[in-house]
């Protein structure tokens, strides 16, 4: 189990010592559970990684040189101010212990350190995190179905659009869309959406999110599905981080029961930190030789990633479509089952895409209408999703009013 509920840990550690960074990377991985840990040697470089990684917890050592570690925490909470810092101090340096406290760390442990005692010491820290955090809604921990493609023109966007849109249709609560293909997005067009923003805008702002600002930045469709699109691609002058992925879900969930993410290609370490967060992962495919040759390449590079095969649904998209391959031959050749099926309608895909108005909106009940809403039945149905993000009070009214700036 994770050190933070609902997500993966992330642990900075602070120090010059090589041995510490080991011993204390030995006990994270021994009973921390899901983490991820990071390591700086340089005091001065400590604010600017912690600001980039957004760290649940950070490890400052007392042996930093000539940078006084009550002046490295202050920088710390400063620049990461939801971090629980701790300071790890040796026996005789009583008095930087005090200086790290009124700097504003949440605890200080004594070196040489055990590693039950970090452990221990981890979870109080971070349970305290929480305790203190303002109670501004309900935690809905909502569901995140990351959508893939071995290829481009599978109908992945097609079918994640229309997924939201049924998905909040069925089950009355709040749904969001997240546009995740940064080299080539799509969802601004095929939901006609003019909006200037867009999750870029949420990055230096990622140390400080709310409810409130995530909203302020996301789109609504007349569905009423709220959607985070992607910048153009000349704005990303860098990949978005597996950090800032993280951060940016963990909100989402907070807020949405149901997050929906439509991934591009290639599958870099950023659409990878949108699958080490998904519930389910939706592969759409077409029945053709090629398509499925990149198919199991890819299914290989989620094994290799340690996803467990049942975690991904196989769509066969066009399924009857004249020529194609048979379900049968697909199966067999990639070794998995094929969860769901769509039938070949092209022309009315292609339609609903061209006019901006997703064909759930247009032609619910066409015959690829009604697969897609049996598919969308499909997810629902596996998860009872209770709590509240529909309920009155403070998060209600934020899916009820017009969004603010961010």
């Amino acid at each position: 189990m994770s050190l933070v509920r609902g997500e993966t840990a992330r642990i900075l550690l602070v120090s010059t010592s090589e041995d510490l960074k080991d011993l204390i990377a030995a006990a994270l991985a021994a009973k921390a559970g899901d983490h991820r840990f990071y390591w700086v040697a340089q005091a001065d470089l400590a604010p600017g990684r912690a600001a980039d990684l957004i760290p649940h917890a950070i490890l400052v050592d007392d042996e930093l040189g000539n940078a006084g570690v009550g002046n490295v925490v202050a920088q710390l909470v400063q620049r990461a101010p939801r971090a629980a810092v701790v300071a790890l101090v040796s026996p005789a340096a009583v008095a930087q212990a005090q200086s790290a406290m009124l700097a504003g760390a949440r605890a200080f442990l004594l070196k040489p350190l055990e590693g039950d005692d970090l452990i221990q010491a981890l979870r109080q820290v971070l349970s305290l995190r929480v305790a203190d955090e303002p109670e501004e809604m309900p935690v809905v921990n909502g569901r995140i179905i990351a959508f893939c493609a071995p290829k481009g023109g599978t109908g992945r966007t097609t079918l994640a659009v229309n997924t939201a849109i049924n998905l909040h249709r069925s089950t009355k609560r709040p749904v969001s869309l997240v546009d995740a293909d940064y080299a080539a997005p799509a969802i601004d067009v095929a939901l006609n959406l003019d909006s200037t923003r867009n999750i870029v805008d949420l990055l230096p702002k990622l140390t400080m999110l709310d409810a409130e600002l995530v909203m302020s930045v996301l789109a609504t469709h007349v569905s009423g599905v709220r959607v985070l699109l992607a910048p153009p691609p000349a704005d990303l002058t860098h990949p978005i981080s597996l950090p800032q992925v993280q951060q940016v879900l963990a909100w989402l969930k907070r807020i949405f029961p149901w997050v929906v993410v439509d991934l591009g290609l290639p599958l870099d370490e950023t659409s990878f930190a949108f699958l080490d967060g998904a519930d389910r992962i939706v592969m759409t495919v077409l029945p053709e030789m090629v398509g499925l040759r990149n198919t199991r390449l890819m299914l290989d590079q989620l094994r290799e990633r340690g996803y467990p095969s049942e975690k991904t649904w196989l769509v066969l998209n066009r399924a009857d479509m004249r020529g194609g391959v048979s379900v049968q031959d697909i199966e067999e050749r990639l070794k998995v089952r094929v969860r769901y099926r769509i039938p070949d309608d092209q022309g009315l895909a292609t339609y609903s895409v061209n006019r901006g108005i997703p064909l759930m909106v247009s032609h619910g009940d066409s015959r690829l209408g009604k697969a897609m809403r049996a598919f969308a039945s499909d997810l629902v149905g596996e998860v009872d999703i209770t709590a509240g993000a529909n309920e009155p009070g403070r998060l209600g009214r934020l899916f009820n009013r017009a969004p603010a700036e961010a």
